[in-house]
């Protein structure tokens, strides 16, 4: 069976998107699935926060779009068990100039996912805080898109705004394409605004927003600097634990069953 193939894409930066990535794929990874990470981001965040320098990363997501390089070949194994990556390199930064020129520019990382058979149950994208080509690269090659969100005053606005992306993507290069579902990150119960804007977005996407709410913790935002995930950082702290519920919830919306040492 193919891999299911999961964009996390905001438009606004510092939502937790790459945070909500690695994190994510971890608890997948440790509960006995195989996850692909593809760091799309010319930032190459999600690549430091799986422990990837950037003296190894030689190969990655730029060859795979522009020189037809196999996922096989570009992915990485990471110091998490059943979780790879395909890193972002240098080149990724002119990736989206360069795109103009090329033809069938929106369909690049779907055809290299088309290319190779992968082994893998999951593929999570991480986007670049944009709408840009890479974005449209990887929206046009998901099954679904996972939409982080700071719970902060912009955020309906900003989530509005890309559900009307996901519906042009949708009726112009790829029907199939739907919301996953919305992730409350960054959350402070104690801050009656998050608390305000948690009731509101769910609300407006009534059965979209995940019950799991990420919360503000100071674990979290140190265990990228350290090139680890939060649960290998501070496998007991609320990040860590808020993460493996995601990571549960998200897999009882698959229909998957949780394997005995995970529940």
């Amino acid at each position: 069976m193919s891999a299911k193939i999961i964009a996390i894409a905001n438009q606004k930066g510092g939502v937790g998107k790459t945070t909500t990535t690695v994190n994510l794929a971890t608890a997948l990874a440790a509960m006995r699935n195989r996850v692909l990470v593809v760091d799309l981001d010319p930032q190459g965040n999600a690549s430091t926060g799986l422990g990837i320098p950037s003296i190894l990363r030689t190969c990655g997501v730029y060859e795979m779009l522009f020189d037809g390089l196999a996922i096989t070949d570009a992915a990485m194994k990471t110091n998490i068990p059943g979780l790879d990556i395909i890193p972002a390199t240098m080149d990724l930064s002119g990736a989206e100039i360069e795109l103009v020129a090329v033809d069938e520019r929106e369909f690049r990382l779907k055809s290299a996912f088309r290319r190779a058979q992968t082994e893998y149950d999951y593929i999570l994208i991480d986007c670049p805080p944009s709408l840009g080509l890479l974005t449209l690269n990887a929206l046009v090659a998901a099954d679904s898109v996972l939409v982080p969100l700071q719970c902060e005053f912009y955020a309906l606005e900003g989530l509005s705004h890309l559900s009307r992306t996901i519906e042009r993507v949708r009726r112009a290069l790829n029907p199939a394409l739907k919301i996953e579902g919305v992730v409350l990150t960054m959350y402070d119960g104690r801050n009656s605004l998050a608390n305000g804007v948690a009731a509101d977005v769910r609300a407006h996407f009534p059965g979209q927003v995940y019950d799991v709410m990420i919360p503000r913790n100071v674990r979290v935002s140190e265990a990228p600097s350290h090139g680890k995930p939060v649960m290998i950082y501070d496998m007991k702290c609320a990040g860590s634990t808020a993460y493996i519920q995601l990571a549960k919830e998200f897999l009882a919306r698959q229909h998957t069953p949780l394997p005995a040492a995970a529940a």
